[in-house]
């Protein structure tokens, strides 16, 4: 039914509960798993300081999300499943565009993510990544809330 599913990953407790899910789905039906994460450079400013540890600080968000990455592949591989990975590294904009555009250019058939269900004012300050990924994709998405 889904050959392809994509599984946005950030080590948060949500992102394990989609991987869980994802890694239930892709053993009962067969389905390869394509972890991806996202590190947004986007983050420094080089405007207010020198820029002497951005390259620290870029390389330590690299490596963070490449450990992110080998812990969601063992645990997939713990299930006897062997996963596609990619680390995403772009400069601005919202992770869901990137995950969105991977889904396509990958030709992912669903998009297993966690989220954290925030509402009102929480919601608001810190964005859904989720929700921007539901309004952007044309594959379906299944979303799985944390505790």
């Amino acid at each position: 039914m889904y050959d392809k599913i994509l599984v946005p990953v950030d080590g948060s407790a949500a992102s394990n509960r989609g991987l869980n899910e994802a890694i239930r789905l892709a053993s009962e039906r067969g389905g390869v798993i394509r972890l991806v994460h996202v590190v947004n450079e986007l983050i420094l400013d080089y405007s207010y300081g020198s820029g002497l540890y951005a390259g620290t600080v870029i390389d330590s968000l690299r490596e963070g999300g490449k450990q992110i990455l080998d812990d969601a592949e063992n645990a997939v591989r713990k299930a006897g499943l062997t996963p596609e990975r990619v680390l995403l590294e772009v400069i601005g904009g919202p992770a869901a565009t990137s995950i969105v555009a991977e889904a396509r250019n990958s030709g992912a058939g669903l998009i297993v993510m966690g989220t954290h269900g925030r509402r009102g004012l929480r919601r608001l300050a810190l964005g859904s990544d989720a929700e921007q990924v539901l309004r952007a994709t044309p594959v379906p998405v299944l979303l799985v809330r944390a505790d």
